[in-house]
């Protein structure tokens, strides 16, 4: 037998250590090293991966035509408004999510929607049975829906080859090993090994393939960084279990738009689309109340209302809290720094909680002068305006930039009721829609004084 020797690769960029130290010296992640057993077999490596990328040959890109194929709907519009239209057939998808939050429920009900009889389900997790009863529970009509439960990589591919699926469900990487290493299912290598396994295989027969994959404690996908890269799409399951509502974002689509949203409703049924997000993600106050302000996000092509709470209370100690729910913490500190800067309000015995309503987590910085209105609000103990909107970006020298997309924004707030809006002055240029009250601020002592007056 060949002689076994360690290495460490990291979980972050796949780089490889000859030995285990605290920090990658290539990315500079802390504890990401991963043991894994390097097997000297006399093997050239490169003979495994031998025609991944097509046939060898030099084509100039004039004599190249592009195929048109076209989208296949999924059935479920909210996932179909994520992937960029529908499934692309030979495309590789990769979803992430905590345990429990729907991966599963969600293809399942996507291959009760497409023809059941060419899709295949390969779970490495659970039995035939299992699954025959959740279809049951959520009342799916899929009896033609061919099951195999494996977790080898090259039988799963030889089985798949024999039975020629144009959809194929991975559930999940994690539990797949490959006969080409010896190291633990779920570790870096075989993760990357056997993703590279079936991405080849979906590339060279057209396969439509989804591939599930576990998250760790920080949220992020589990293995290695890299495996982000061989795939086409890549999706993340986001919510709160204890709330009915799911939230679905593309963080990488070679298909579609990055940062596209697509909003579940947990049932009896499974997963259902919610058509009209604006309206979940709004408490609809029967009177308005210190320390909520709506805004206008965006997310990939749709705008969307989210409720922005704030709540400052006396601090009793002396480090005073610095707390978020959907909003970058670090993100929360700046605009205090401002606010007490250029507003001349401080809140250093203060503490401080933000809460995006609804579980939305919110990364563009159009939230920050919504965040600053709310807590002024609570701070005060006086409620905002009835029917106000805001958004804006605030600069370190106290100055309100303007945001993308201010246009569809405003119409958006427009549909639903609202009737005046805090926006940047550049973004009211253009002509707002006239059942709208727009208030144009510069900085932001403009928008206190509009507050205080």
């Amino acid at each position: 037998m060949a002689k076994e020797k360690k290495q460490y690769r990291c979980n972050e960029c796949a780089a490889l250590h000859p030995k285990w130290s605290g920090q990658c010296g290539d990315c500079n992640a802390w504890n990401s090293l991963v043991e894994e057993i390097k097997e000297g077999t006399g093997e050239k490596a490169s003979s495994r991966f031998a025609g991944y990328a097509g046939e060898i040959s030099i084509e100039t890109l004039a004599t190249i035509i592009p195929e048109n194929a076209p989208r296949i709907a999924s059935g479920i519009s909210e996932l179909d408004r994520v992937l960029g239209g529908g499934i692309v057939p030979g495309s590789v998808t990769l979803i992430g999510g905590d345990p429990g939050i729907g991966k599963s429920t969600l293809l399942l009900q996507v291959v009760a929607q497409l023809d059941s009889k060419h899709c295949l389900y390969v779970s490495g997790e659970e039995s035939s049975t299992q699954i025959s009863l959740r279809a049951q529970r959520l009342k799916l009509d899929c009896p033609d829906l061919r099951l195999l439960m494996e977790t080898c990589t090259e039988k799963i591919i030889s089985l798949a080859l024999q039975n020629a699926p144009r959809y194929m469900i991975i559930d999940s990487i994690q539990t797949l090993y490959t006969e080409n290493s010896s190291s633990a299912p779920g570790s870096v290598t075989q993760v990357r090994e056997s993703t590279a396994q079936l991405v080849r295989m979906a590339k060279q027969r057209n396969i439509s393939l989804f591939i599930v994959g576990h998250v760790t404690k920080e949220g992020t996908l589990a293995g290695p960084r890299v495996l982000e890269h061989m795939v086409d799409t890549v999706l993340y399951f986001e919510g709160d279990q204890n709330s009915r509502y799911r939230v679905l974002r593309a963080v990488k689509n070679r298909f579609g738009a990055v940062n596209e949203l697509g909003v579940f409703a947990m049932g009896d049924n499974g997963l259902k689309a919610v058509t009209n997000p604006s309206a979940i993600f709004l408490s609809r106050h029967e009177k308005p109340v210190p320390g909520s302000t709506v805004m206008v996000t965006h997310e990939g092509n749709r705008p969307m209302l989210v409720e922005v709470q704030a709540l400052v209370t006396e601090c009793h100690s002396n480090h005073p809290r610095r707390l978020t729910q959907g909003l970058e913490q670090n993100r929360l500190a700046m605009l205090l720094a401002i606010l007490q800067r250029h507003g001349g309000v401080t809140t250093y015995d203060q503490d401080v909680f933000v809460n995006v309503v609804g579980g939305v987590k919110i990364a563009e910085t159009a939230a920050d002068l919504p965040v600053v209105l709310a807590i002024l609000s609570s701070l005060r103990d006086k409620p905002m305006a009835e029917g106000l909107i805001a958004f804006g970006e605030l600069g370190l020298a106290g100055e309100i930039r303007p945001i993308p997309n201010g246009q569809e924004r405003l119409k958006e707030a427009a549909k639903h009721g609202f009737t005046k809006a805090i926006v940047p002055a550049a973004n009211a240029k253009i002509a707002p829609p006239k059942s709208l009250d727009i208030i144009k601020v510069k900085r932001l002592q403009d928008c206190l004084e509009h507050l205080s007056a």
